[in-house]
């Protein structure tokens, strides 16, 4: 199962989070902080692969760095697949890149909804929704084409 994915970048600064159970808020604050500092110190051809123990789980933080000048982490149980893991990062790196051209931190931080909604239509509750990247970024543009409507927007 799925806890939750973070994206944050060099400096630590959280730029997209999305829990997938139920966790306490000020929980939420300690393992971000945690989180991001385990993963800064690392350096930087080490494993994707860390561990750590969770209230009162074990739990493996799957991180995958660099994409878009951001470090992308998923944390999962211990008993599930971690190269499923990787492929559902990449995967949603991908999204990103098809819906975005070549994403970078700045789409992310003054597009996050676009960017939430493309997890949304990946993920529900921790789950993959939705393998295929051509209907996922067919169902982002129609979006966005709805939205440029709403508000006027031509082109």
């Amino acid at each position: 199962m799925m806890h939750f994915l973070l994206l944050f970048s060099r400096q630590g600064r959280l730029r997209l989070q999305k829990w997938f159970t139920p966790t306490p808020e000020r929980e939420k604050k300690k393992i971000i902080r945690d989180m991001t500092a385990m993963v800064l110190a690392r350096k930087p051809k080490t494993c994707n692969f860390l561990e750590k123990q969770s209230a009162g789980q074990l739990i493996v933080l799957v991180c995958n760095h660099w994409y878009a000048s951001l470090f992308f982490c998923l944390a999962i149980d211990d008993q599930e697949n971690e190269l499923l893991a990787l492929e559902i990062l990449h995967r949603y790196v991908e999204l990103l890149d098809k819906y975005f051209g070549n994403v970078c931190e700045l789409d992310i931080i003054f597009n996050f909804e676009k960017a939430y909604f493309i997890l949304d239509e990946f993920l529900i509750g921790g789950e993959v929704q939705e393998t295929s990247k051509q209907t996922v970024a067919l169902i982002g543009m129609m979006w966005s084409s709805l939205d440029d409507l709403e508000y006027g927007q031509q082109g």
